[in-house]
């Protein structure tokens, strides 16, 4: 429930990036040039990721799962709900970018912080033998928070008769239609809110805490101790936020977009259900990405879905091509949904595992801090950047080249899954307790 919030409002941002805020919120000579800097403050959120890995861990390895997950919830959920209230360029000039810059600043410490304390309450209350199962429910919350905010601004743009690539469009989602999808966030934050405080403590955190084993500096635990499994970490996740951006918010400006670039101009209506239909490739093969995790172990399993999205990375050129798929007629978008649904299903495979696979490489007192920061660092590596240089790529050298980005970012994440050790069968009370420093009663007192 939490995830699938968190990432609604994470989404609504990348959507309306794509095709609201470059004509309301940037001022630019050119439609790319207005893309770009909208992509620019898309991007913002990942550099905060990382703080909020930080801030978030640090409260999550010290006072515990629980109360973490509500702050990092609110913390999203308000920020979201003030972007549907802020007023744009032509009201304020400069201050609208400005403004909307730091709500995303703050959306991105609410996620920084969300994903890792939502895969370690799964993870310690999983079944023995079934921690890859039972660790990727929090990962549905993606396609399912995807498909919401996708959903609603379909709804919106058909209901209000919106078209961008139409001239004689009704302009009503343009003056206040856009601002629903991030009020409604406020709704849902809510009910969020109910289910995270009817939440129980992780038993893994109060053995640890009971053991003595809580630090008051997580962070600097975690890199003093696990510095190693942070790099490794950070690469294993490399491959899969590139993927996942390209799969999202960089087609989605490539389909739409009818620019100097000579991008596919696929209607934004016609395009957003073709985006709709493929995230459920995405849902369904994060339950097998879970189990199959469980059954042939996180390693192997992980290497040989990287090394088939190397091979998806070959076929851009093939799907994208605009002398082929430029003409917005029905075979183009069958090809450009083949294209989807293939990325989308290997994106389940590689996204669906992680949440089992990075806690289990970090011990219990510095998990939450460094399963979060190597996350999220990755974050900036492999998404915050992706839509900007695909989009440069794409404009300058042709959709081909994004495909050969897309492999040099598997070639990386393939290296860091060579590196790890099997983990499916480790108890995560035991992981790493050689190098676990037992705290003394009168520091664990002033932590308590």
């Amino acid at each position: 429930m939490g995830t699938t919030i968190e990432f609604y409002d994470f989404y609504v941002y990348a959507t309306a990036a794509i095709s609201v805020f470059p004509m309301l919120f940037f001022h630019s000579a050119s439609d790319t040039g207005a893309l770009l800097a909208s992509l620019a403050t898309f991007g913002v959120a990942f550099v905060a990721r990382p703080v909020g890995s930080v801030v978030f861990g640090h409260f999550g390895d010290r006072v515990g799962r629980k109360a973490t997950l509500v702050a990092s919830l609110l913390t999203m959920g308000i920020a979201t709900v003030v972007i549907g209230f802020l007023p744009t360029f032509y009201q304020i000039g400069v201050f609208a970018p400005a403004l909307l810059a730091i709500m995303r600043f703050c959306q991105g410490m609410g996620l920084g912080g969300e994903w890792s304390g939502a895969s370690l309450l799964a993870g310690e209350n999983a079944r023995k033998g079934k921690r890859g199962f039972d660790s990727m429910w929090p990962q549905l919350g993606a396609p399912i928070g995807f498909a919401l905010a996708n959903g609603f601004f379909l709804f919106l743009t058909v209901s209000m008769n919106y078209d961008s690539t139409s001239a004689t469009t009704n302009h009503t989602f343009l003056v206040w239609g856009w601002r629903l999808p991030f009020l409604f966030s406020s709704v849902i934050v809510a009910l969020g809110l109910y289910v995270r405080f009817k939440l129980e403590e992780t038993p893994a955190f109060q053995v640890s805490k009971q053991r003595g084993e809580v630090v008051k500096a997580p962070v600097a635990a975690a890199f003093r101790t696990s510095w190693r499994q942070i790099i490794q970490g950070t690469f294993l996740m490399l491959s899969t936020y590139t993927l996942f951006y390209l799969m999202t918010t960089w087609i989605l400006s490539y389909a739409i977009g009818k620019t100097e670039a000579g991008f596919l101009g696929i209607g934004y209506q016609r395009f957003l259900i073709v985006q709709i239909i493929t995230i459920c490739a995405f849902a369904v093969t994060i339950p097998i990405s879970g189990w199959l995790g469980d059954k042939v172990g996180r390693k192997r399993f992980l290497t040989g879905t990287t090394a088939a999205i190397m091979v998806f990375g070959l076929t851009f050129q093939f799907f994208l091509d605009p002398a082929r798929v430029g003409t917005g007629a029905s075979a183009d978008i069958a090809r450009i949904t083949v294209f989807m649904l293939i990325g989308m299903a290997l994106m389940g495979l590689t996204f669906g595992i992680q949440s089992a696979l990075l806690p289990e490489l970090f011990p219990t007192n510095v998990r939450y801090t460094g399963s979060a920061v190597a996350y999220n660092v990755s974050s900036i590596l492999g998404a915050a950047v992706a839509p900007f240089i695909a989009t440069w790529l794409a404009t300058t050298y042709g959709p081909g080249w994004v495909g050969v980005y897309l492999i040099a970012m598997g070639a990386c994440t393939f290296v860091a899954c060579l590196t790890i050790p099997e983990t499916k069968d480790r108890e995560l009370d035991t992981i790493g307790r050689e190098a676990v420093e037992v705290v003394p009663e009168r520091e664990m007192a002033a932590i308590d």
